[in-house]
């Protein structure tokens, strides 16, 4: 199965913008946008969602989510995956390493992994 993508509200919403530019088969929504939880919403509700909706996080929140990963994690829960964002990365570069991944890898391949891009 491919990866579906969901950004957190914290990065810009550009990066969908420049990603489905370079490539506008991924399937990659933003919170808050149609049918994804909205603006606002809290850490473990936003881990909800993910299991249900089987969509990897990208995120830059190194402040509360980890906490709220421990605890999902504690429950027994799957995730389709999480991508740390690292401080300074260009949201160009950061387009086309989500594309890079989405086109070399499947969804099961990041279930449950927490990784840093770009790698």
């Amino acid at each position: 199965m491919k990866i579906k993508f969901l950004l957190d509200e914290n990065l810009s919403p550009r990066l969908k913008i420049a990603v489905l530019r370079l490539n506008p088969d991924i399937d990659i929504l933003r919170i808050g946008d149609t049918n994804t939880p909205p603006l606002g919403t809290l850490d473990p509700d936003v881990l909800q969602y993910l299991g249900l909706s089987q969509r990897l996080l990208v995120t830059d929140n190194r402040t509360s989510m980890p906490d709220h990963l421990e605890d999902y994690w504690q429950k027994n829960q799957q995730m389709w995956g999480l991508f740390w964002v690292r401080p300074m990365t260009t949201i160009g570069e950061l387009a086309k390493e989500l594309i890079m991944i989405w086109e070399t890898s499947e969804a099961e391949e990041w279930i449950n992994v927490v990784d840093w891009i770009p790698f």
